[in-house]
């Protein structure tokens, strides 16, 4: 009988140290953007450390973790006082979840009841640079850890609004409804698909309406003024081009131009990928027809295309060549292509970018 008594308080100690060991499990913490556990991809401002700041659609942020839940802190520029930006945040690599943000700082908690373990949180900046910047705060886990290194293989998507993702994303506001930036949804287009398809990093270096050498909607800006700006709408602060240099480039360029003279056009185009190449010496680089383009308009960039091509291998760089898409697609908004035909697109090209780079 005195055996099974201690026996029976032996039980409620063990008891009592295993309740006890829970219940003292590490608080969620807040850790701050600088923190070097936290990955970042895309052009984004580091000025200030504690609050690194990113204009561009696509931009990505990623962590490692652990503990039931993770909170994103995020700053918003909330453009003419009232916030709508988009992002889309994925964990454990499941289903991706589109957010807007509502207030000026916002804590996300973007999980929740998670199982014990390790656990991963990507964020991606859906919406351009037009709707304003984001600054990444830090996050709220009880622990960060290691990630993998990121993937060896790089890409840069140069491009207009169908590299940025607009008026692609239907599933909550349909087009001709709410805001022009309701749709948009970079983390869906074609280029970071075509990129997780291929295991490499992105860049999005796009923004809506911008040409060559004519761009739409009153924009003052072309791409070639604005490549080396991380804040490419307001041409405004300088990029550092060392601190990303892609193994292969997209260009998806003249949508916005239309049809314009030969000879300036064409001109432009050689003198844009000299600026390309003066960054990247030892880039592969893909001149893309543009995949909402009507019939007249794929002629000309077709015969465009390949005379730039043509012409810049007998200057000597055999590293260039041109894609022209076998359709048009032209579901989404205002005629740019939807979400399941940023899907055709990126499945159109992965192929041949699998072929040029031997992937």
């Amino acid at each position: 009988m005195k055996s099974s008594f201690f026996l029976l308080l032996a039980g409620l100690g063990l008891m009592a140290c295993r309740v006890n060991k829970v219940s003292t499990a590490p608080p969620p913490t807040v850790f701050a953007a600088d923190n070097p556990l936290i990955q970042y991809m895309g052009r984004i401002d580091f000025s200030d450390k504690k609050k690194p700041t990113f204009w561009a659609s696509g931009v990505t942020v990623k962590a490692r973790f652990t503990g039931p839940s993770c909170a994103l802190i995020l700053g918003d520029e909330v453009p003419g006082g009232t916030s709508h930006n988009y992002i889309e945040v994925v964990i454990d690599d499941q289903k991706p979840v589109r957010l807007q943000l509502k207030t000026k700082i916002d804590t996300l908690t973007v999980a929740s009841g998670l199982s014990a373990g390790v656990h991963t949180v990507m964020l991606c900046k859906n919406t351009e640079s037009g709707i304003g910047y984001l600054q990444f705060r830090g996050i709220r886990c009880q622990q960060l850890l290691a990630l993998p290194p990121e993937p060896g293989r790089k890409i840069e998507f140069i491009g207009n609004s169908i590299t940025c993702g607009t008026g692609m994303d239907l599933s909550e506001v349909p087009c001709g409804t709410g805001k022009w930036q309701d749709q948009h949804n970079a983390y869906m287009a074609y280029g970071p698909r075509l990129a997780r398809q291929l295991n490499a990093q992105y860049q999005l270096t796009a923004v809506s309406g911008i040409g060559l050498i004519h761009s739409c909607c009153n924009l003052d800006i072309t791409m070639p003024d604005v490549f080396n700006k991380v804040n490419q709408r307001a041409n405004a602060v300088p990029w550092d081009f060392s601190r990303y240099t892609p193994d292969v480039v997209t260009v998806c360029l003249g949508q916005n131009d239309g049809i314009q003279d030969s000879t300036a056009f064409c001109r432009a185009y050689v003198q844009f990928i000299g600026t390309i190449r003066s960054h990247y010496p030892l880039a592969r680089i893909i001149c893309l027809t543009s995949p909402m383009a009507d019939a007249n308009l794929v002629t000309v960039m077709k015969r465009y295309l390949t005379g730039i091509v043509a012409h810049l291998h007998t200057q000597g760089d055999a590293k260039v060549s041109s894609f022209f898409f076998a359709r048009s697609y032209n579901s989404g908004c205002d005629k740019h292509p939807d979400m399941a035909e940023h899907a055709m697109i990126a499945n159109e090209l992965e192929p041949y970018l699998k072929q040029e780079m031997n992937w």
